[in-house]
């Protein structure tokens, strides 16, 4: 259960004011057609996810605990510097509209997470807690809970998300990940 919680609280953070973000507020404005929009980030963050945390789960086993342990704690900090890192967005990343509502959120949101710190986290998490399905659906959801709102109400909330301070809280949850597992937390720890 720890997997899944905080999976979906640190992608939820991590995610306010990040590139999809605001992307998922352009998509919003432009189609104003958000069911077809929060399907297309649903599907596109199950397959960017779930490829991000077969990864961590591979190199769980490839890599001696001891140095995975050091590779994740430094993972999370360095995550927790990137967190304070605003993002800037393309709009070249909206431009798919000939595809449908639909497929252009797919294909957006798919290409912007690739090396986004949200799948670098997803990465991180699927390592640390050795729990595919339960960090891939705890990453999805906090994609979901922090663009769903996007989608919806779009920029009637915009303006009035403290967005330094969500990055402050998540930067401080990534650095708090990284000092338990360097301390030791979680070792020998399997899924939760």
């Amino acid at each position: 259960m720890d997997a899944f919680l905080i999976s979906a609280g640190v992608v939820a953070l991590a995610e306010i004011g990040d590139k999809t973000q605001l992307l998922a507020f352009i998509l919003a404005a432009k189609f104003r057609r958000p069911v077809p929009i929060i399907l297309g980030i649903l599907v596109a963050t199950l397959l960017n996810h779930g490829f991000a945390g077969a990864i961590g789960t591979w190199l769980t086993a490839l890599i001696a605990p001891d140095t995975m342990r050091w590779i994740l704690g430094l993972s999370f900090l360095a995550m927790a510097g990137w967190t304070l890192i605003p993002d800037k967005f393309d709009e070249d990343d909206a431009k798919l509209a000939r595809m449908g509502v639909f497929g252009a959120t797919l294909v957006a949101f798919f290409l912007a997470e690739m090396g986004d710190k949200t799948q670098v986290a997803t990465v991180a998490l699927s390592a640390h807690y050795q729990s595919l399905v339960a960090v891939v659906m705890g990453t999805t959801l906090g994609m979901m809970i922090a663009n769903v709102p996007a989608v919806i109400l779009g920029d009637r909330i915009a303006d009035k998300v403290p967005v330094r301070t969500v990055h402050l809280v998540a930067a401080a949850i990534f650095a708090v990940l990284g000092v338990a597992v360097l301390l030791g937390a979680g070792a020998g720890l399997s899924a939760s």
